[in-house]
């Protein structure tokens, strides 16, 4: 069934049993309030404690699912989290700790220069170079909205990197593994295997995740408003999702 088809209203998840379930989180949206710009994201004691207590009584069966840089992450949470798959995919910290990470695409350069002239027209447009991807953000300059796509698909179309269509933001990445392929990889390898899994996302970058969770026999959660969506389920927004995974210690 496709996406566009699934425009019914979701219930929110079950009780969240962690004796037989893996859990998969989006970060921004999901865990955090999505903030008008990147690095206005920062650590918080809650949300720090709830991940560090999951994962305790999951035995070690979190993960962060995010496009932010791996750096990132471990600043937000406080280097909590060992299993994280960061760039939507591109770069993988297992549960033992190991990197797997791929080489960055030669058009990043020629993305970044064009990126960075077309920011030059308003200081609301931000440029975030992540290594293997590069983003444009345009939340704080909307106006800005269609031609900071058309750009994107432009430089897509010429270099070969794959576009990344975000909430107020558009991101050329390296081609390679997804959201979803990390998924795959996390439930292939101890402790994870064997686990349902349970995906946790806000936006149109998660819903290669929930396909993934769908298909290793769980389900998707989708975070925040109503919208047409391959999740299961939805909570009304961050807090709900806090507190869904607070319930459940």
């Amino acid at each position: 069934m496709s996406i566009e088809a699934l425009t019914v209203q979701l219930p929110a998840p079950k009780p969240l049993s962690l004796r037989e379930c893996a859990l998969f989180l989006d970060l921004d949206g999901t865990l955090a309030p999505i903030a008008a710009r990147p690095q206005d994201v920062r650590p918080d004691p809650r949300r720090t404690d709830v991940l560090e207590r999951l994962a305790e009584a999951a035995n070690g069966r979190l993960a962060v699912v995010t496009g932010r840089t791996l750096a990132d992450v471990d600043r937000i949470l406080e280097g909590r989290v060992i299993a994280v798959a960061a760039v939507h995919g591109l770069v993988r910290r297992d549960p033992t700790g190991a990197l797997h990470e791929r080489s960055p695409h030669p058009g990043l350069r020629e993305a970044a220069e064009a990126f960075r002239e077309f920011a030059s027209r308003d200081s609301g447009l931000l440029v975030e170079e992540k290594g293997l991807s590069i983003a444009l953000h345009f939340r704080l300059a909307r106006n800005h909205a269609e031609g900071a796509r058309a750009l994107a698909r432009r430089i897509a179309a010429a270099t070969g990197l794959t576009l990344q269509d975000g909430d107020m933001v558009e991101e050329l990445r390296t081609p390679g593994p997804t959201k979803a392929d990390s998924v795959r990889a996390f439930m292939a390898e101890p402790p994870f295997h064997g686990a349902c899994p349970m995906f946790l996302g806000d936006d149109a970058t998660d819903e290669d995740g929930f396909t993934a969770a769908r298909e290793l026999g769980g389900a998707g959660v989708l975070v925040g408003a109503a919208r047409p969506t391959g999740a299961k389920y939805r909570l009304a927004g961050v807090e709900a999702a806090l507190a869904w995974l607070e319930a459940a210690l």
